[in-house]
Formats: C-alpha cells, sequence, structure tokens
C-alpha cells in the first residue's frame, strides 16, 4: 500500500521532470536560440578577467576579496543579461523614453553634493557600503536605444533618415555628452563620439553627413580644449603617449609613467608568460590600477602573448557575433542596437588595449568583461542580453 501510493505522488514530479526538459531542448526553446558562441566568449573573458583581478591584487593581499567582488558582479550582470534578454526588444523600445531620461537624471545626480570623486574622476554615486555605481556606463545603453529607436522610425517616401532624424540624434546625445563633459570624463565621451558616428553611418545617411560629424568632431576638441573644459592631467594624460619614450615623461613624476610601466610589464611576459600571480611588475605593483584600466598589463606578463592574444581573439568573437546579430535582425530597430553596440565594445576594446601597448592616450576606460569595475560589469552585461533578445526574436 505505500509503495504504490509513493510511487503514485513520484509519477507526476518525473512527468514534470521530463517535460521541462522536453522545453528546453525542443527548437523554439529560448534557450536553443541563444547565441551560445557569444555566451562561450564572454564566459571565457569573464573568467580570464578574474583570474586576473585575483592576479593584480594578490600583491596588496586583497587577492581573495577582490575575486569575490568580481564574481559577485558578474552574478548580477548575468542576472541582468537574462531580463535584458527576456523582455521582447520591441516592446522595450517603447520604454526607451522612459531609460534615457532615469540615465539623464543618474548623470545630474553625479555633479549634484551625492557625486563621489573616484581616482580623479568625479563620474559616481555613492551608494553607502564602500559600493559606488557609474551613471554614464548605463547612459550609453540609453543612447543607444534612443538612437536606434529615432533611425528605425519609417519616414514615407524615404529609405535613408531625414534631416529631422539625424537633428533628433544628435539632440538626444547632446544631454548625456554635455553632462560627462562637465563632469569631465574623457573616455566615456569618446565612446559616446564613436557610437553616435557609427550608428548614423550604418543608418544609410549621405557622404556629405559623414564628413560633415569629422568635421563637427575636430572643431568639437578644438573648442573644448580652447575653453579649458578638461583639467590639466587629463589633457597631458592625452599628450603623454606622443611622447612615451622619453626619460622626463616616464619618470615616477611623468604623466607617462603608467603607460611606460605597462610596456615594461608586457615585455616581460615574453610568448608564455612569467605564470599566473609570477609576473614581477605585477607584484611590486609598479603598473597602477592593474586590476582595472591596466588589466591587459598583467595578462602580457603573466600570460604571456599568448594569453594576451587570446583575450583579443575573444574579444573579437564577440564583436562578430554581434555584427552577425545585427546583420540578421528581423527590424531596423534590432539592426541598429546590434551595430550600436558593436561601435561601443569596439571602440574601448581598442582604446583600452591601445592605452597599454602605448598607441593610445590614457583614458581610464575598462577592459569589457575582463578589468574590475561593477557598473561597467553591469552595463555590459546588459548589451550582451539585449543582443541575445534581438537574436532570438529574429530567429523564430
Amino acid at each position: 500500500m505505500t509503495d504504490w501510493s509513493e510511487s503514485t505522488r513520484a509519477a507526476p514530479v518525473s512527468l514534470r521532470r521530463e517535460s521541462l526538459a522536453a522545453k528546453a531542448l525542443d527548437r523554439e526553446s529560448l534557450l536553443r536560440q541563444l547565441d551560445w558562441v557569444l555566451v562561450g566568449a564572454v564566459t571565457a573573458l569573464c573568467v580570464i578577467g578574474c583570474a586576473l583581478v585575483w592576479a593584480a591584487t594578490k600583491p596588496q593581499g586583497l587577492g581573495s576579496s577582490y575575486l569575490k567582488k568580481d564574481v559577485l558582479n558578474i552574478v548580477i550582470g548575468v542576472g541582468l543579461a537574462a531580463v535584458a534578454c527576456l523582455v521582447d526588444y520591441r516592446t522595450l523600445r517603447a520604454y526607451t523614453p522612459v531609460l534615457y531620461g532615469a540615465s539623464v537624471v543618474g548623470l545630474l545626480v553625479v555633479l549634484s553634493p551625492l557625486g563621489q570623486t573616484v581616482n580623479g574622476a568625479h563620474s559616481w554615486i555613492g551608494l553607502g557600503g564602500g559600493f559606488e555605481i557609474q551613471p554614464s556606463e548605463f547612459a550609453k545603453i540609453a543612447v543607444v536605444l534612443g538612437i536606434a529607436m529615432l533611425l528605425s522610425e519609417k519616414r514615407e517616401g524615404r529609405a535613408e533618415p531625414t534631416t529631422q532624424d539625424i537633428g533628433l540624434c544628435f539632440g538626444v546625445s547632446f544631454f548625456p555628452v554635455l553632462l560627462i563633459l562637465l563632469q569631465p570624463d574623457v573616455g566615456s565621451i569618446m565612446v559616446f563620439g564613436f557610437i553616435i558616428f557609427g550608428m548614423l553611418a550604418l543608418s544609410g545617411i549621405s557622404g556629405r553627413w559623414v564628413a560633415g560629424m569629422l568635421v563637427a568632431a575636430f572643431l568639437g576638441i578644438l573648442v573644448i580644449v580652447h575653453l579649458h573644459l578638461l583639467h590639466h592631467y587629463q589633457i597631458a594624460r592625452l599628450q603623454s603617449f606622443e611622447h612615451l619614450d622619453s626619460k622626463n615623461n616616464a619618470s615616477a613624476q611623468g604623466v607617462g609613467f603608467n603607460q611606460a610601466q605597462a610596456r615594461i610589464a608586457i615585455g616581460h611576459g615574453g610568448v608564455w608568460g612569467q605564470g599566473l600571480g609570477n609576473g614581477s611588475q605585477t607584484n611590486g605593483q609598479f603598473v597602477p590600477e592593474q586590476q582595472t584600466d591596466f588589466i591587459f598589463s598583467v595578462a602580457g606578463e603573466e600570460l604571456g602573448l599568448v594569453g594576451a592574444g587570446l583575450i583579443v581573439v575573444l574579444s573579437g568573437i564577440v564583436m562578430w557575433r554581434a555584427l552577425r546579430i545585427a546583420r540578421l535582425a528581423e527590424d531596423r530597430f534590432g539592426m541598429l542596437v546590434g551595430v550600436g553596440i558593436v561601435c561601443w565594445f569596439g571602440f574601448q576594446i581598442f582604446e583600452n588595449v591601445g592605452m597599454n601597448l602605448g598607441i593610445m592616450p590614457i583614458t581610464g576606460l575598462p577592459l569589457p568583461f575582463v578589468s574590475y569595475g561593477g557598473t561597467s560589469m553591469f552595463a555590459s552585461m546588459i548589451a550582451i542580453g539585449l543582443l541575445q533578445n534581438v537574436r532570438v526574436r529574429s530567429v523564430r
């Protein structure tokens, strides 16, 4: 009697498990339609990033603490990516003005007494308990969605964006860029500029608009410098890579010290590296901010050309899959969201790796999925969730 009753209770549980497994394996299931190559590349970058964050902070005796925080940031980021993937991006489009407004409010709060300065940048909001957020990272998502929404609006009788569309795109971008300029955060401004230029250039505008944007960008740089909107140390950083090899510039007092030490660390790594946790430059803490801005130097020294090259290859795979998702998107909005994310990641990866190698100026931009940093990880993961969102709705 007891055996029979237990078996009848167990049967529905077994059937439910089989049903869930069948749904997961079904061709129409969400899991089957995800871009698993993109998932794999991002996962590998996060794993490598955790190892490098531990190695970079181990000499300070904080390796375990930073590693736990980095893992927590990744877990939270994956949760945010899941939400960004599950909510249909076509529905999300309707809430873009709300998201944009929230991002502008966040940037305004940074300029209020609630804003905090971290590592020389007044770009953060303190949440208490040692936690801070950087609203400019979320503003990247808002601007990508805002421009995609405007450029995907259908204009009767026209295939390319109208002058009104382009003007609205510049208007949407103006307030976030202005507020970030007041912080000032040079790196984020450069990312925004590349996002705006890339999305407009690939939306079908004429060549004269592309040329006009390049001229406007050049004039904008002159105006920023002429009006002294940047601090002296920021201008010195932008100029330092031109004279990186000079003795004064590479000295401990020179503005090019960080970049020079990063190049030395990468050179020490050779082909195979000195081993994780064994880098002499890293353990000596010669490279400041080596768990964030200069984490690529840790990879170069301790994992060598092979390890650093793997990071570049994995980042390239992320870019390739994002471009593929944009190309296969079923509507213009999805395509432009993908293009915006590609421009964002592409420039930020090139800038971070470039400043470690001495071919780009120091701007403080983290390496996506690798550098330590909560807000950057959250925003990057949301971007991956949006890419998967477009992918899932395009293959059905």
